[in-house]
């Protein structure tokens, strides 16, 4: 896996947690909602770098 990708999600999934707990605290919906779905979209980036280290140590193991 890429270490740079994973790097650019984990940064997206913290940097959603701050921008919904400022909506929470602020009672803005609008930054709650945006910072959960850079969370979401984060933990997609993670599974699919998952997938990709996955597929490649099956394929180192086969030969």
């Amino acid at each position: 896996m890429s270490t740079e990708n994973r790097v650019e999600a984990t940064a997206k999934n913290i940097e959603g947690k701050i921008q919904e707990a400022v909506g929470e605290v602020t009672g803005n919906p609008k930054d709650k909602a945006e910072g959960q779905a850079k969370q979401r979209e984060a933990a997609v980036e993670h599974t699919v770098e998952n997938i990709k280290d996955e597929k490649k140590e099956a394929i180192d193991r086969s030969y």
